[in-house]
């Protein structure tokens, strides 16, 4: 199939990219020259395992072709993705500019019948806007051209999306359309052989079926983190607790980790946009504004331990810094833990060294050169004169350290575990006192 993908962003680099792994011809359109110039390089914008190995093989084999000529992509492909940005406007909501722009783009060029599918995540009702656009850009134009609008949201998890799109768990289309659904079955037959994974559905379905899935991974985690800090007063020990319900398999042991709380690119904006989805319906969601209000305090707990442990006096203080990314596997810093306790430290006069294995180009770009913020080359060197250590992502690396060497190095020998992935025993043999998530802090015998 010859398809177009509007936006050449996380989402629609992973949708044209797998799209062309399965032998498609597929053209990323971008409006941004630079990301386009750098895509036909042979290069690759954002950090995401296995990506830049399959862009470089299949622009080489001439199935994946970048532009930024919009008129080329729409006379392109017959299927014409929307796959760009939904950043949440001032109130929380979904900004759709982007989105209609594109619909927009697309009727004022298409001659012919176009299947117009919305990949970004996008509000319910974001179907009807887009139709209305791309049938007022046609009357404006005189003609009167057959097309059909598509929902087909993605649920890629960064740092393993393209697994999850060549092997998904299931792949949401909503239409009921029966040309649009002939041709949605056709692209996805490739990523469904093994059973059924195409769940057809009305629009407004599929538009709600994304945003409810991450509310309900947010409202796990939020949840866990809620329990996580009763545990703590009532001197329960969480990871038992959480080992204790995870057994239950109508629970499962996914999404309930305690830690200080979750952030990217999804969650929270998915979260807030689905609060004003249903604030502009006259619905007061209670759960969600739950969820929201728990994540943000969970943020604010590694400070609030550290700024404890110090008495409340960190003015002058250095702490060393493991993990920047919002999670392992990615360079995206978007509404990280990370940024939460760097900016409430430097707030309270201390300094930052800091170390993770990807996102320290993406650090450099959001906070620039200041003097509070030492980025490091390794672990190592974030001890280096630091006063305690705080850990905030779970790197693969960070998950065995060398804890004489953190003891030794360390001014004051205490760690503050953000994700709980230390050996309260481990640490403490070491000399070292382990301020975890969920349970008292464990000092050394």
């Amino acid at each position: 199939m010859k398809i177009t993908v509007f936006g050449s962003g996380y989402v629609g680099l992973v949708t044209g990219a797998c799209l062309a792994e399965v032998g498609n011809k597929v053209m990323c359109v971008d409006v941004d020259p630079a990301k386009i110039d750098l895509l036909n390089s042979g290069s690759v914008p954002i950090y995401e395992p296995g990506l830049s190995d399959m862009v470089k093989r299949n622009h080489e084999a001439g199935r994946l072709m970048f532009t930024t000529d919009a008129q080329k992509g729409v006379d392109f492909g017959k299927v014409q993705f929307i796959a760009v940005g939904t950043p949440p406007d001032e109130d929380g909501s979904a900004d759709l500019q982007y989105v209609l722009a594109v619909a927009e783009s697309i009727a004022e060029h298409m001659t012919a019948f176009k299947v117009v599918v919305d990949k970004s995540t996008v509000p319910v009702g974001t179907g009807d806007k887009v139709t209305a656009r791309i049938r007022e850009t046609l009357a404006k134009r005189g003609v009167d051209i057959d097309f059909d609008v598509v929902s087909n949201p993605e649920f890629l998890k960064e740092g393993a999306a393209i697994g999850d799109f060549m092997k998904p768990d299931r792949i949401v289309v909503g239409t009921e359309n029966p040309r649009s659904i002939e041709v949605m079955r056709e692209l996805y037959a490739p990523f469904n052989r093994n059973h059924e994974r195409v769940l057809f559905m009305d629009i407004r379905s599929a538009e709600l079926t994304k945003y409810a899935a991450n509310a309900m991974l947010a409202t796990k985690i939020s949840f866990m983190n809620e329990l996580s800090n009763l545990a703590e007063i009532l001197d329960a020990d969480i990871e038992k607790v959480r080992i204790g319900i995870g057994s239950d398999p109508r629970i499962g042991f996914q999404f309930i980790y305690p830690g200080c709380g979750y952030g990217g690119s999804c969650f929270p904006k998915d979260v807030q946009a689905l609060e004003k989805t249903a604030l502009g319906v006259g619905y007061e969601p209670e759960l969600l504004h739950a969820v929201e209000t728990v994540n943000n305090r969970q943020k604010e707990l590694l400070f609030s331990k550290i700024s404890r442990y110090f008495d409340g006096d960190l003015a002058g203080r250095t702490i060393a810094l493991w993990g920047l990314a919002f999670k392992p596997n990615t360079d995206d810093m978007r509404a990280a833990s990370s940024r939460t306790l760097m900016e409430s430290l430097w707030d309270a006069g201390a300094r930052v060294k800091a170390f993770d294995p990807i996102a320290h180009e993406e650090a450099r770009r959001i906070y620039g050169e200041r003097k509070e913020l030492e980025i490091c080359a390794n672990t190592s060197d974030t001890l280096e004169g630091a006063d305690v250590l705080a850990v905030v992502t779970e790197w693969i690396e960070f998950r065995s350290p060398d804890f004489e060497e953190i003891k030794e190095k360390l001014t004051h020998p205490a760690v503050f575990d953000g994700r709980n992935i230390y050996d309260p025993k481990a640490v403490t043999n070491a000399g070292l006192t382990l301020y975890s998530i969920g349970r008292r802090p464990c000092h050394p015998a």
